[in-house]
């Protein structure tokens, strides 16, 4: 509790030897008192106090000293504070946000330091931190707790971990907002000192950010967020694609094709790679496909060229083991920015029916019903796909071409798809809806496209007005 009603009385004489001098004063009604051996260091601590009552600093009732005095005695260091937010957050965290704090507080905390001596490798002390102090597993109470607290660490791991628990600055220290400085310039470059790209470094600072606020708003540990006391400003990133690397239907399609002749597991991927292009899914979304998410017409003559359906409602995010609850290479989760249960209906083309029920007639289904499956029967990882995809673009595209960053990763077959929805004239609502985004980050993301079509709707109402 904290009060403003403090009285600050003069110093006496008291019969004593090794502390004549007494300061004393009242907090909020209740006397507090402290000793000194000479006068000169009672009128010392006198004027501390008289100059926080001044700068109108409110005093704490339980210890009687100003505010700023207890948070500067109990505060933790960063090293410590950072360690308890890891696991204040692991049990709501996704696994790729819980990855996504323990990268950016490894970058961050490092540069919060007193001093540089004895420092250790400044790749051995990320690791440290990201995949031993960041990373949180149960004991055998079912409790969390950092990692190296339960398992063995190796010896230069755990002598990171000693230097920098010793080096580590107190976060009251972070008063003085300049010392933030280091960590945001750390937080917007590579290991090798070479900028980072402007989403990721926004994404690190975002996280830092989010501590910063729980520092100040839930744990009162600073008076201010120093974040905002800096003439810092994060990188813009528009995130509008780079069409010149998309590829147009004909590559698409000869893409996917060559897929299916890159042995026996391209032939168990054309399905997932058409997935990408025809239903717009992210490979995380395509990799959880399963049978009865999807709607096909009658197999008959007269109904093969009519479109079906996939209700896309779950995702596979690849991430660490570490960082998952089960110990799996992937999370199990929702659509992206959906809730839990929200899914997505999808019209899926004629070609795109075809293929499916070929995939489904030839391959069957895994045990829970998924359509896709790894080389080993788990779900399809993307050290899989991608080493399929590479071998299919260095068949379809010319030397020169293979060296670009053209059709470089599968995800751009998605960005094919959208593209392609767009100039065939489809509502740009109806489009983010098919995609899963919202309306916003699909003109962020095809704005280029969308105003190529403003133009041609612009000549449609043109000629409308001629017409009356």
């Amino acid at each position: 509790m904290k009060t403003y009603d403090v009285r600050i009385w003069g110093i006496r004489k008291r019969n004593s030897k090794s502390a004549p001098y007494q300061l004393r004063w009242l907090v909020n009604g209740e006397e507090f008192q402290q000793p000194f051996t000479t006068k000169t260091l009672a009128d010392a601590r006198r004027s501390q106090l008289i100059t926080a009552t001044k700068k109108g600093e409110p005093f704490d009732v339980a210890t009687g000293v100003p505010v700023s005095e207890l948070r500067e005695a109990t505060s933790p260091t960063w090293y410590e504070h950072a360690s308890a937010y890891v696991l204040m957050k692991w049990p709501r965290a996704a696994a790729k946000h819980r990855a996504s704090i323990g990268e950016s507080l490894a970058i961050a905390v490092p540069t919060l330091v007193t001093t540089r001596r004895g420092a250790p490798n400044p790749v051995t002390l990320r690791n440290a931190l990201y995949q031993w102090a960041f990373r949180a597993v149960r004991n055998p109470d079912g409790e969390l707790v950092a990692r190296h607290e339960l398992e063995e660490a190796p010896s230069e791991i755990r002598a990171a971990l000693a230097w920098l628990s010793a080096s580590s600055r107190k976060v009251s220290d972070l008063e003085n907002p300049d010392l933030l400085r280091p960590t945001l310039e750390a937080l917007s470059r590579r290991m090798d000192g070479t900028p980072a790209a402007e989403n990721t470094t926004r994404r690190k600072v975002m996280v830092l950010s989010n501590f910063l606020r729980y520092t100040v708003d839930e744990k009162g540990l600073l008076p201010f967020n120093p974040l905002m006391r800096l003439d810092w400003t994060t990188p813009e990133a528009d995130g509008e694609i780079d069409f010149r690397y998309v590829p147009d239907p004909t590559l698409a399609r000869s893409l996917i094709a060559a897929v299916r002749r890159q042995g026996a597991r391209g032939e168990h991927l054309e399905t997932f790679f058409g997935c990408i292009y025809y239903a717009a899914t992210r490979p995380s979304e395509a990799a959880a496909l399963k049978e009865k998410d999807f709607v096909l017409p009658l197999d008959t003559p007269e109904s093969v060229e009519e479109w079906g359906e996939v209700l896309v409602e779950e995702s596979r995010p690849e991430v660490g083991s570490g960082w998952t609850n089960d110990g799996t290479p992937y999370e199990k989760r929702g659509l992206k920015h959906r809730t839990r249960k929200a899914y997505r209906s999808v019209p899926i083309p004629p070609v795109l029916v075809r293929m499916v029920r070929t995939h489904i007639a030839t391959y069957g289904t895994a045990p829970d019903g998924r359509i896709f499956r790894g080389a080993r029967g788990g779900r399809v990882s993307s050290t899989e796909y991608c080493v399929v995809w590479a071998d299919a673009r260095a068949e379809v595209l010319p030397d020169e071409e293979v060296e670009t960053p053209l059709a470089e990763v599968p995800r751009l077959l998605r960005s094919a798809g959208v593209s392609l929805w767009i100039k065939a004239g489809v509502d740009p609502v109806e489009v983010a809806r098919r995609a899963g985004h919202s309306v916003a980050v699909l003109f962020r993301f095809y704005a280029r496209i969308l105003r190529g079509q403003q133009s041609v709707a612009n000549q449609k109402i043109n000629s409308a007005l001629e017409d009356v």
